[in-house]
């Protein structure tokens, strides 16, 4: 089973509850005032919040992106107004201050993983409050604990009682049931772990992953309620096993190492022997990375009197004899010596390795907070997926998303995660994708490409797979954050490389066939100037590529019925750009049916026909109309341009030379021209403007090409 919720429950539409939470969460001023010298949120006067509401809200606030930080927690300064039992505070900002309002709740259960703003200072208020507490968790980079127990000026442990040795604790918690410290590094005080720990006789988990000096862990006898242990990277465990086989109430070990050089013992048969004999309840046991498992040589322990029987079947992890009729519920062989995953006669019903599917999909599961072989796992699978056939695809899905989301700064799990992500979802079955699941797979990849926006590797992951999805459809719920991306991508990563061109494919896909409401945002958040930038850099170098063609075609598709984008083109030098392509790329199709389709669209603004209204300008449109550049496309967007520019009356015709009568003269004749059953590259949002011009009687040459575009419309695009 998994740790977390499968993709299967994530299909599910959300519940009217958990969408009035994400409304909540998304704007809490209606719930909440704010200080206006802090900026601290507070909870508004006559309401009342049960605990489940409290950390359900939480739960949500942090899902959808936000950070918790102390401005959030002051939301719950008043106990008597909000509960909270249970807080997650992973990846979280919040200080000691904010740490501080938490724990007044009494709370039971606490996880500190990742908050690298939390200091010892917060170990009185830790203490203060802690007897309610049954599950504490302080991951790596918190430094809740102290880094010693000595004084700054101290000669020599033994000859200084510290004020922690005179209270006899480090942590007052007396119901404490499960206790995670990872990477807590202290030097050579040998009665540091002793005094931490043996307090706490309530203990029924204990996680000491990758602490260091922890001496023989005799201290650990004291524990008597103790089922879990687990000390993964913890270093010179060889000392250690003598303790360790007087646990017998264990049922789940986890002696396992991510490096080969400390997962080296001496005696390596006789000692996993020892260890599973001495050990016999145990149901679960990880030896990943270690030489426990030998070189697959089957061979009896001395002491065993189990197997004295030649006709018992054997196993070939000889440590393992006595456990053939008894298998473990999972055993981690990850990473052992000699392949010890591959052989055929393990006693265990799960086993983490890599030597197929079940096993890679186990040990992701099992690693999945461990994040340095996590990143091997994730490349295994991503092999999975790119040779071979997963079979069970949710349970994958479910994975990836989950490393992913946990760990959004770790740039090489986003990357090995995004990229089994694009098999995955390249692979599976598009019916099988519900709109929940698609926003989920979304926004956990936008996470990882938001956090990680320089690395080349996972922008080209992201972009690959967002180009799966059905677009702009499957990612309007993000569309900002997405646009603002790709935006980075096409004007600060490498020019003319494959992740700027892919973005700037994805950002002119999220530019059409959306509202103006979109478009809009779209010149908002610049748009229109980095396209700009962009053709400036290819006419500096006299490179037409691509990028060139689809940063007009972008522009193009964000100044539809937009009339703001219409002006920022023109601001932006829009029109010298114009001429200069047009100059230096003539024979260049696809870009003159692009740029004068832009045209066309800044044309159809009335307060901004008279910029074009230049001796010049006008001059090239109307050379334009007879021009066979892609078909009819450069010359039915040209008539479009002057049609405009003559609707507004003979008045607005400033120009003495071309005369208006000789343009539209010569604008009809190209009409005359143009076959009514031609096929063309055609994305109307409305025919409003078409319609206007056919409304134009003063100008029976506007209404003719207005008349041409509706009969062509209807006649080859009758549906």
């Amino acid at each position: 089973m998994l740790p977390f919720t499968s993709v299967s429950r994530e299909s599910a539409p959300d519940t009217l509850l958990d969408l009035c939470f994400k409304y909540v969460v998304c704007h809490l001023d209606i719930i909440c005032t704010t200080d206006p010298f802090t900026k601290d949120y507070r909870l508004k006067d006559g309401l009342a919040l049960p605990s489940e509401i409290c950390e359900k809200m939480l739960q949500i606030y942090q899902a959808g992106g936000h950070d918790v930080d102390d401005r959030i927690v002051g939301i719950f300064e008043n106990l008597s107004m909000t509960r909270l039992r249970r807080v997650q505070l992973r990846n979280s900002s919040v200080t000691d201050d904010g740490l501080c309002i938490l724990l007044s709740h009494k709370l039971i259960e606490i996880d500190l993983t990742n908050c690298a703003n939390v200091t010892d200072g917060s170990l009185v208020h830790l203490n203060e409050h802690g007897e309610n507490l049954l599950s504490l968790s302080i991951g790596a980079g918190v430094q809740l604990l102290p880094s010693t127990l000595l004084p700054e000026d101290h000669v020599q442990e033994g000859e200084i009682v510290t004020a922690y040795h005179k209270r006899g604790y480090i942590l007052r918690t007396p119901n404490l049931r499960r206790l995670t410290i990872k990477n807590l590094s202290v030097h050579r005080e040998r009665m540091y772990f002793p005094l931490l720990l043996q307090p706490l006789a309530n203990l029924t988990y204990l996680d000491l992953s990758s602490c260091s000096d922890l001496g023989d862990l005799s201290y650990l006898c004291e524990l008597k309620n103790l089922l879990s242990l687990i000390l993964f990277n913890v270093q010179r465990l060889q000392e250690c096993i003598d303790s360790l086989c007087t646990l017998t109430s264990l049922r789940h070990l986890d002696i396992s190492q991510s490096s080969e050089k400390h997962g080296t013992f001496r005696n390596e048969n006789l000692t996993l022997a020892r260890l599973v004999e001495n050990l016999p309840n145990l149901t679960s046991l990880d030896i990943s990375g270690t030489n426990l498992a030998g070189t697959g040589v089957a061979e009896h322990s001395p002491n065993s009197k189990e197997h004295s029987d030649d006709s018992v079947p054997q196993t070939d992890i000889p440590g393992l004899s006595c456990r053939v009729g008894r298998p473990f519920e999972f055993l981690g062989l990850y990473g052992t010596r000699h392949e010890a995953c591959r052989r055929h006669h393990i006693p265990a019903k799960l086993i983490s390795g890599n030597a197929n599917e079940e096993q890679i999909l186990t040990a992701a599961a099992a690693y999945i907070d461990r994040t340095d072989i996590l990143q091997q796992v994730l490349n295994d699978l991503y092999h999975l997926f790119r040779y071979e056939i997963c079979h069970n695809m949710n349970n994958a899905l479910s994975i990836v998303l989950e490393a992913m989301d946990r760990h959004v700064n770790e740039k090489h799990i986003q990357i090995s995660g995004s990229a089994t992500l694009f098999y995955i979802v390249k692979g599976k079955e598009k019916y099988a994708f519900s709109p929940p699941l698609k926003r989920l797979v979304v926004y956990t990849l936008l996470n990882g490409m938001n956090a990680h926006r320089d690395d080349d590797t996972m922008m080209r992951n992201g972009c690959l797979t967002l180009c799966q999805f059905r677009l702009p459809e499957d990612v309007l719920f993000d569309y900002e954050r997405l646009v603002q991306i790709l935006l980075h991508i096409v004007s600060e990563m490498e020019q003319e490389g494959f992740v700027q061109r892919i973005g700037i494919f994805l950002l002119n896909t999220l530019a059409c066939q959306v509202d103006g409401v979109q478009k809009k945002l779209l010149g908002d958040l610049g748009a229109v100037s980095k396209m700009l930038s962009l053709i400036e850099d290819r006419l500096n170098r006299k490179v037409c590529d691509d990028v060139l063609e689809v940063a007009w075609s972008t522009m193009w598709n964000v100044t539809d019925e937009t009339a703001i984008n219409c002006q920022r083109f023109l601001d932006g030098r829009g029109m010298e750009y114009f001429l200069s392509c047009l100059s230096t790329f003539p024979e260049k199709e696809e870009l003159l049916r692009n740029m004068m389709g832009l045209l066309g669209n800044v044309a159809e603004v009335k307060k901004l026909r008279p910029r074009l209204m230049t001796s010049h300008f006008v001059t090239v449109f109307a050379t334009l109309l007879d021009s066979s550049s892609d078909g009819i496309e450069v010359s039915y967007n040209a008539a479009g341009v002057l049609s405009h520019m003559a609707s507004d009356g003979p008045g607005a015709w400033t120009l003495s030379s071309p005369r208006r009568e000789d343009v539209l003269q010569r604008m009809v004749a190209a009409i005359e021209h143009w076959d009514l059953n031609t096929e063309r590259n055609i994305n109307y949002r409305s025919f409003e403007p078409i319609l206007y011009l056919a409304r134009i009687y003063h100008t029976p040459e506007c209404q003719h090409w207005a008349v041409w575009a509706l009969a062509n419309l209807t006649r080859v695009y009758r549906k």
